[in-house]
């Protein structure tokens, strides 16, 4: 049976400019929904969209996966009064309705996990022929007239005696392709629900909820971590490795400034068992040379999506996320920062980074920050 997951995205959004594209948590919005998707159990992941630089960042970013794959969609489909139904019969044709089960994901729900998705394509093994995402509420609804629909004013219930209600949180619509072709809709006849939690009912439409959102995204990533002996670092290297600076030349980059006592604090923490990786949005011929010289193995050049590809590690290495340290300056590497089991950041790093991460070394980047890090790691894994 195969199952595919379809995220359609359009250039133009009216609430909030670039929405898409915009960075939550230091990743752009439409990677949060995605990186679930590569991890769930849909077989193929389809990126819908009429804007050309997010197929690029697509086909540049996710080579470790063949599930990705990006597709032009119509600028008919793409126009403000264009209805999502419209753009997923428009991709269905294109397909040819090649799959048996088929996920609509929503690039604006970042709260999306991988057991949502999953636990929605389980309701299909039964009796239901399509599911949904829903969030129970236990709020007081009325209509315009002034009228109650769902409790008496008079009988006023309290919060643990009231049912409350489901309300589509819509970030999550499943279905079979016998249904999506019979009722030309995301749903079918016969629908089933799969909770999600409360703040999952947020919607980004203004810069207000786009705090807001970002804010609980953070504390949720913070609330999964436990203390567990750290087997893996990784770092970032400009701001981590270097000062931050740059010197180039009229043929393009020319030096890159290293501390020798970071370099010896890596190699001695190597030799506690602790396994040394490097993840940089930069690819720079200079680092790959550097990162060699130290005897670094697993050097990540040119990363724009950080988080799903420490998963993607992670994952293949049967890494615990609360095994590893990471070291990071800027906003590219919050989520990570907000996710691994411990975090460190430069004294002299962005003040996004330095307010999440679990320790602000004493240290300057390119100054012993590293070798500070490393001693930390250290002493710390001693108590397992």
């Amino acid at each position: 049976m195969k199952k595919i997951g379809f995220i359609p995205l359009r250039k133009g959004s009216k609430g909030i400019v670039g929405k898409n594209k915009r960075k939550m948590v230091g990743r752009p919005l439409f990677t949060w929904v995605l990186g679930e998707a590569i991890f769930s159990d849909l077989d193929d992941v389809y990126v819908y969209t009429d804007d050309e630089t997010i197929v690029d960042f697509i086909n540049k970013e996710y080579q470790w996966t063949n599930k990705v794959k990006p597709l032009i969609r119509s600028a008919e489909s793409a126009t403000d009064t264009a209805s999502t139904e419209s753009a997923i019969l428009e991709f269905c044709e294109k397909i040819n309705y090649n799959f048996d089960v088929f996920c609509l994901l929503q690039a604006t729900s970042p709260f999306t996990k991988k057991e949502d998705i999953n636990a929605c394509l389980d309701k299909l093994s039964g009796e239901f022929d399509s599911a949904l995402t829903v969030v129970h509420t236990h709020r007081f609804t009325w209509d315009q007239s002034g009228k109650p629909l769902n409790y008496n004013p008079q009988n006023r219930p309290r919060r643990q005696d009231f049912e409350g209600l489901l309300i589509e949180n819509g970030a999550v619509y499943i279905t079979t392709k016998e249904s999506l072709k019979s009722t030309k809709c995301r749903l079918g006849d016969k629908v089933a629900v799969v909770q999600m939690p409360e703040e999952s009912l947020y919607e980004i439409d203004s810069e207000t909820d786009w705090v807001v959102v970002e804010n609980l995204l953070i504390e949720r990533q913070k609330r999964e971590k436990e203390s567990k002996k750290i087997t893996h670092l990784f770092l970032d290297v400009d701001g981590v490795f270097t000062d931050g600076t740059i010197t180039y030349s009229k043929d393009g980059e020319l030096t890159k400034n290293f501390d020798m006592r970071d370099g010896m604090g890596l190699e001695i923490l190597r030799q506690h068992q602790v396994e040394v990786m490097v993840m940089t949005s930069e690819n720079s011929e200079l680092v790959a040379k550097r990162m060699e010289k130290l005897k670094i193995e697993h050097v990540f050049l040119g990363v724009k999506d950080k988080y799903s590809l420490l998963k993607h590690i992670a994952q293949n290495k049967h890494i615990d996320l609360n095994q590893v340290a990471y070291i990071g300056d800027d906003v590219n590497d919050l989520t990570n920062i907000c996710s691994v089991g411990w975090s460190f950041t430069p004294n002299n790093a962005t003040d996004i980074v330095k307010q999440h991460a679990d320790v602000v070394l004493s240290k300057n980047s390119g100054a012993g920050a590293i070798r500070e890090a490393c001693e930390f790691i250290m002493n710390y894994n001693k108590r397992f």
